[in-house]
């Protein structure tokens, strides 16, 4: 009995040591809009942020969008205030006045962030 024991809890350990990084979700995002715009318009960014969990214990704890270096936007989430769901959509206007690099980041509370995904907006 106690060398099956001693097999199952060597087993669950190689399995949780191997397969953490499998279920590790770090929170993803994705931008679209458009890559070139009139000198002084207002132009729409979608934002979706996508993570495989929003529970309690486990959500995006912050959403954040930059427009050439400076803020534009940030969400903050609590364990009680979390987002809409696993994968959800906000949406921005900015005035474009110059070539714009848009930046916009998440960040899971466990797990951090997949990267910050980038939209290049060209004045005409």
């Amino acid at each position: 009995m106690k060398r099956f024991i001693l097999a199952v809890s060597c087993f669950l350990f190689l399995f949780c040591l191997h397969s953490g990084p499998v279920f590790a979700n770090k929170s993803a995002v994705t931008l679209e809009g458009p890559t070139s715009a009139v000198k002084g318009s207002e132009v729409t960014i979608k934002i979706t942020v996508t993570h495989s969990a929003n529970s309690f214990l486990h959500y995006t704890k912050w959403l954040k969008v930059q427009a050439n270096g400076q803020s534009v936007q940030q969400w903050d989430y609590t364990g009680s205030d979390r987002p809409p769901g696993e994968t959800f959509t906000k949406e921005i206007k900015i005035k474009v006045l110059e070539n714009t690099e848009v930046v916009a980041d998440a960040n899971c509370n466990m797990h951090g962030s997949a990267g910050p995904a980038k939209l290049m907006i060209q004045v005409k």
